[in-house]
């Protein structure tokens, strides 16, 4: 039994590497923004650090910058119309958490966590894809390591309390 779950977990985590990146409406490199030019996370998402969910950037804090650098590149055109009709970019989310897990980028952020450790090396990617094992058995062992609870209701809702 405890060889057919390794293999599973194994075929797991190939699949997982082998996910492609969404495809997004806009090309976007976190290499050239968080890499070349340095610019923070919190710098574009905004709840970096403070809040307990991440947000894609308003299409106005790109514009700061971008109504004048590459303003006559195709793709920023594409984000000025966006941000002209104060519409958010449709962005494809890379990393999706389910909505019975209570996970909070605060609490985390806050007992030292960074955010390349679920994310990977953002700032030398162009295109992210899914790098972090955000599934259940790679935050508990992450919460092992740690020496942080893995207990249930330490991540999950308990269920026992709603009824």
């Amino acid at each position: 039994m405890t060889a057919r779950l390794a293999l599973s977990l194994a075929f797991a985590a190939c699949a997982l590497a082998q996910t492609p990146p969404p495809a997004q409406p806009i090309p976007f490199s976190h290499k050239q923004h968080a890499g070349t030019l340095k610019l923070a996370c919190k710098m574009c998402h905004q709840a970096a650090g403070a809040g307990e969910r991440m947000a894609y950037p308003a299409t106005s804090t790109c514009m700061q910058c971008h109504s004048a650098i590459a303003a006559d590149k195709p793709d920023i055109q594409k984000l000025a119309a966006f941000a002209k009709d104060q519409k958010p970019v449709p962005w494809a989310p890379v990393y999706r958490i389910p909505s019975y897990v209570d996970f909070s980028h605060k609490t985390h952020l806050a007992a030292g966590a960074e955010c390349e450790n679920c994310h990977g090396p953002v700032a030398t990617r162009d295109v992210l894809s899914r790098e972090g094992d955000i599934s259940m058995g790679g935050c508990m062992n992450c919460h092992r390591q740690r020496k942080v609870s893995i207990d249930c209701t330490f991540c999950h809702e308990d269920m026992q309390q709603e009824q």
